[in-house]
């Protein structure tokens, strides 16, 4: 009986995973990946020759990889990445000069809220935490490791016993107008509306229910040494070992369909691979807009108008500071919080007076505030509208927000000694050429609105043998949902082509062809 064979699209995290485990259940798998390197967004660029994480920097819900690790026979991510926990989430400032730092400790972050705003706000902190957990508690079994629910199925899900919980879920609320029942002051509602970006969304648009990342976060952030890209490599490597075959710098031209289903991949350079199921581990909008072909584009063909989700404006630096105490994550907030989501949802421009996220990559708790005497590498990022594929951002305003972001960090003491030639600079139009048909969206749709969470697709699509991976597909985007994606389309495609097998066992001779193996490669 012949082996079933998988093509990955795209060696991003959710791909990566499902290569994994579908190698280490025995199906013979193919990633084609464009890149030359593995990790999708979770990329890597070296100013200086410095190696700098510049995309995801927030490593978060570990258990999600041992289990991953687990399944493939490893009993711990630990046993094959060293991982540093952090006791200090984020360090957070103003203009005026006010900081506040938050901790995995709920205790010493209400004792560091009290010191900035008052008791009152520390009790609301207090209150705020319970919230974010009973939110995360009603949905990790129900929606975030499960298969993509509608509003019925999650009602079914949680069963009588769990609907008192989905209904404190605050679908339904603006996180913004539900930070304002926990905290009078603005600032922190700034903090904690900050997690409505964790998904590539407004505070004032999407739902409560995100305030669960604040939960994830005081459940435990780590470090990984040698930074997240680190992560990417093991998977692959992990892969490799199981028979995983990888072609990077191979771009994914058409998904091949015979007989109402998909049958292979032809890449751009002509190659064609056989295949008994695909995995797309890319945004889902690609296939919406026809960039794998007619076939895929009827597949996700709604996907196509979704309102997308926030680009970025990012700085990859290596170069000496001095001023403000660096922690390992950062955050300057702007004191129009407002105003810089219209300017990107709204009018479709970058923000006159961004926030800004600054990753120190060479900090982490044990550091000593102040100057360092050596250059550090550090990643700085501004929200963006998702523009990039119709160039509606000029250079001079890149420019112009450029001078704009590193003057407001001065204001706030930060000075970096940086070197515009060496500085790497990636932007929504970059962002665009790197995944295409997303015009720079890093996070599939925007989660605005109550509905925004379900519309996501799921691991099917609507043609037979065609399934999706990757943040734009449920349960979401940020490094450990797309890994639990690629756990679930890993587990639909074994589903599937297992029921297939058993049904072509039981039919007559006969059943779909293949193209000739002169023309088909099949590794």
């Amino acid at each position: 009986m012949r082996t079933r064979r998988i093509v990955v699209i795209g060696a991003g995290i959710g791909g990566l995973v499902a290569a994994l485990l579908l190698a280490s259940r025995g199906f013979a798998v193919t990633v084609i990946e464009s890149a030359a390197t593995p990790g999708g967004k979770m990329r890597e660029v070296a100013p200086n020759g410095a190696k700098i994480d510049a995309g995801p920097t927030v490593f978060t819900m570990r258990w999600v990889f041992d289990e991953i690790l687990e399944e493939v026979g490893i009993s711990s991510l630990s046993d094959r990445l060293t991982l540093l926990p952090l006791e200090t989430l984020a360090r957070h400032a103003w203009r005026d000069g006010a900081k506040l730092d938050l901790f995995t400790d709920s205790d010493r972050s209400a004792d560091a809220i009290g010191a900035f705003a008052g008791s009152a706000e520390a009790e609301g902190y207090r209150q705020f935490c319970k919230r974010a957990g009973a939110i995360y508690d009603a949905l990790r079994e129900t929606f975030i490791r499960a298969s993509k629910p509608n509003p019925l199925t999650l009602v079914r899900r949680a069963g009588l016993r769990g609907l008192p919980s989905l209904v404190g879920i605050s679908p339904f609320t603006p996180l913004w107008g539900a930070l304002e029942e926990h905290f009078r002051d603005q600032r922190l509602r700034q903090l904690f509306g900050r997690y409505a970006t964790y998904c590539g969304s407004s505070p004032f648009a999407a739902p409560a229910t995100l305030m669960l990342v604040a939960h994830v976060e005081r459940e435990g952030v780590w470090l990984v040494q040698g930074g997240m890209h680190r992560l990417a490599e093991l998977l692959s490597n992990l892969a490799q070992e199981r028979g995983v075959t990888f072609h990077y710098g191979r771009r994914a031209e058409r998904i091949l369909v015979e007989n109402g289903r998909t049958c292979g991949l032809a890449t751009e350079d002509g190659e064609l691979f056989a295949a008994d199921a695909i995995v797309m581990n890319g945004d889902a909008a690609a296939l919406g807009a026809g960039a794998l072909g007619e076939a895929a584009k009827q597949s996700e063909a709604r996907m196509r108008k979704a309102a997308r989700s926030l680009s970025a404006v990012t700085w990859a630096i290596n170069a000496r500071t001095s001023g403000f105490p660096l922690a390992h994550h950062n955050v300057f907030f702007s004191d129009e919080y407002r105003a810089e989501f219209e300017d990107i949802f709204s009018h479709n421009r970058l923000p006159r007076a961004p926030s800004v996220y600054v990753c120190a990559q060479d900090r982490d708790d044990d550091e000593t505030p102040g100057a360092r005497v050596d250059a550090e590498r550090l990643l700085c990022l501004v929200n963006a509208p998702p523009t990039g594929d119709e160039n509606a951002i000029s250079a001079s305003e890149f420019l112009s927000c450029e001078d704009t972001v590193f003057r407001f960090l001065a204001t706030c003491g930060l000075e970096i000694e940086r070197d515009t030639r060496t500085t790497i600079r990636t932007t929504p139009q970059d962002f665009a050429r790197l995944f295409p048909a997303t015009g720079g969206a890093l996070y599939g749709r925007a989660s605005h609105g109550w509905m925004a969470s379900f519309a996501r697709p799921g691991s099917r699509t609507r043609l037979p043998g065609l399934y999706l991976a990757g943040g734009s597909t449920h349960p979401g985007p940020g490094v450990p949902m797309a890994a639990l994606s690629g756990r679930l389309a890993a587990q639909s495609v074994s589903e599937d082509l297992v029921s297939t097998r058993l049904l072509s066992l039981a039919a007559t001779s006969g059943g779909i062809s293949t193209r000739s193996a002169t023309t088909v490669v099949t590794d």
